[in-house]
């Protein structure tokens, strides 16, 4: 196959992976607590077919050189963690994270997971869970008795319990916090999990200094912009019809040699 002809198919997988990634992006754009995400480009290898600072003769040398490139590729998708704008549901079990921290979450195999999706509620047991059954940690635990639920800006949790008229702290929630958030591997379910480019896990108290403090009644929308996706959604597709473009031509030329020549 002719080179260019390869350097403009590796433009083709590029930009078909960038398109599943604005995809992705779309489709989630009601996701509570969803991230965007963006794909990162590298070039590929060069073939240096004449060096950089090259011997020309005895008392110069090349200025430039000749490498010719061999294409591009997808090297990561990176996660944009900005702020999601909050919803008001006025739901007391709906908490979201006004800052950097993620609520835990139980795994089935005993390990935690990461969210910022705060759309909670209560298992037939009382405790409180996500969408998925997956136990919120610190555990929390809701008496059959409670009339209602109050969750602080600093974690604190209480009831107002029927035939009282004080109210009980039921416990303190915690947020956890990364270094790098960006590298927070996605388990789906809305759920992160932590990696070795994550950085070792914070547990903070809300409130503390980067964690951010918890919003009761109020859910983090997804941050995804729908304008500014569909502009990447069409740059994609020329960048994606030039490279085909590109290919026919060198068809084309190849074509030309081989019937005149």
């Amino acid at each position: 196959m002719d080179a260019s002809m390869w350097v403009a198919k590796t433009g083709l997988d590029a930009q078909n992976t960038r398109m599943n990634v604005i995809s992705n992006n779309l489709a989630n754009v009601n996701t509570t607590g969803y991230k965007r995400q963006r794909a990162v480009f590298e070039d590929l290898l060069y073939q240096n077919v004449r060096q950089v600072g090259g011997q020309t003769s005895a008392n110069t040398v090349s200025p430039t050189g000749l490498m010719l490139g061999t294409g591009v590729r997808i090297i990561a998708t990176e996660k944009n963690n900005a702020q999601g704008n909050m919803i008001t549901t006025q739901n007391a079990l709906d908490l979201a994270v006004s800052g950097d921290g993620f609520f835990q979450v139980l795994q089935p195999d005993g390990s935690l997971a990461y969210t910022r999706d705060g759309s909670f509620k209560v298992s037939p047991t009382g405790q409180v869970v996500t969408a998925n059954g997956a136990l919120l940690q610190p555990a929390l635990t809701i008496p059959p008795t409670a009339q209602s639920i109050t969750v602080g800006t600093d974690g604190t949790v209480s009831a107002a319990l029927s035939g009282t008229t004080t109210t009980t702290v039921l416990g303190n929630l915690t947020l956890a916090r990364f270094a790098n958030p960006a590298g927070l591997s996605s388990l789906g379910q809305n759920l992160m999990g932590a990696t070795n480019a994550s950085g070792q896990v914070q547990q903070l108290k809300p409130g503390t200094v980067g964690a951010g403090v918890i919003v009761q009644g109020s859910l983090e929308a997804s941050n995804v912009n729908v304008v500014e996706e569909m502009v990447n959604m069409i740059e994609t597709q020329r960048a994606y019809e030039v490279n085909s473009k590109a290919i026919a031509a060198s068809d084309d030329m190849l074509k030309f040699v081989n019937n005149n020549l």
